[in-house]
């Protein structure tokens, strides 16, 4: 026996860990919330994202639901101890959930309890102090039985070639499923280690392009919005200039046509023929019309005439000019002549 677990692991010891695509969907149901079998403390999640293609939407057609696998981690304690990474004991679709809230990746075991290299690939790697403490810390782990229920489903899928096999999962878009590392075939721990650790810096680093990507996007809107905002209030305060310039000329004008209601336009004739035009405020007295007039300087006038209105015919001496001009009839306007004593 010990020769035949020999020969078949040294064929298997030249297997390439490969990338496996699922080529259909896994159905599955979820119908209750986790229901936990133990109470162990889980460590910070290292918070990367899956890089790798997107599989259909999960089909729940099948109304055939699932029972936790509580055989799978019964069984196995039972054969290889209390000692092992910790399998959540409820629905796969349960752990695909939990592991997107805790930004974390599945790691997804199928047991074949009768395979040869199962014994050794479980009490040498699986239970090895450092996969377990390195799988708890950084994954969501799940395991079932291959040759029933959610685990023979599994199985039927992702098409194992040989065993031990292991998978590292994610929900993806859609509900889908991405498989992102598949592993078959017996490994040390550190191997398992490796390919694990591996697989996490490839997508942080995907992670951290992303992350710079989004950044970079982040600020270029931050400075569009700015740009924007600034463009917004300068429009604004021209808008608000001009309406205010509106707003000034209007009542310019307002108080212009006041004025202007309120002027009065008088026309002045003289002897020689001569007509001369002033506004006046309709509250100015007459006094300011003899004022004008001598301001003009003309020959023989100054201080020695009247003014003379018609229709009807009234005479403006020096004992009226303290009338006002609307008081007098000058207001809006009226036609004076100038009468030489």
């Amino acid at each position: 026996m010990s020769n035949k677990l020999d020969m078949l692991e040294a064929t298997c010891n030249g297997l390439v860990r490969r990338m496996v695509r699922l080529p259909q969907t896994i159905s599955r149901a979820v119908d209750q919330r986790v229901d936990l079998m133990r109470n162990r403390p889980q460590y910070p999640p290292p918070n990367v994202p899956f890089n790798h293609n997107q599989h259909p939407p999960l089909d729940h057609s099948n109304h055939n639901y699932f029972q936790p696998g509580s055989g799978f981690l019964a069984s196995f304690e039972q054969q290889y101890g209390l000692v092992h990474p910790f399998f959540y004991a409820c629905r796969f679709e349960e752990v695909l959930k939990m592991a997107q809230d805790e930004h974390k990746f599945v790691f997804l075991y199928l047991h074949s309890p009768n395979h040869p290299f199962t014994p050794l690939f479980c009490k040498d790697t699986l239970c090895s102090e450092v996969v377990v403490q390195f799988l708890d810390t950084n994954f969501v782990s799940w395991g079932d039985v291959v040759d029933r229920d959610e685990g023979l489903h599994l199985a039927t899928t992702l098409r194992p070639t040989i065993f031990p096999f292991c998978a590292v999962v994610a929900r993806g878009l859609d509900n889908s499923l991405t498989v992102v590392q598949q592993m078959e075939g017996p490994m040390s721990p550190e191997e398992l280690v490796e390919i694990l650790q591996t697989m996490l810096e490839e997508q942080g680093l995907a992670c951290d392009n992303r992350r710079a990507k989004e950044e970079e996007k982040r600020r270029a809107d931050i400075r569009l919005r700015q740009e924007q905002d600034a463009a917004y209030a300068e429009s604004l305060q021209a808008d608000q200039e001009k309406e205010t310039k509106l707003i000034r000329k209007k009542r310019q004008q307002q108080d212009n046509a006041t004025q202007n209601a309120k002027d009065a336009k008088i026309v002045i004739r003289f002897p020689n023929g001569e007509r001369k035009e002033k506004t006046f405020s309709h509250l100015d007295k007459i006094e300011a019309i003899f004022r004008f007039i001598d301001s003009l300087g003309l020959p023989g006038v100054a201080g020695n005439y009247k003014l003379v209105s018609t229709f009807p015919r009234k005479v403006y001496g020096i004992d009226c000019t303290k009338m006002t001009l609307k008081d007098a009839g000058f207001y809006p306007e009226a036609t004076l002549f100038i009468e030489l004593v």
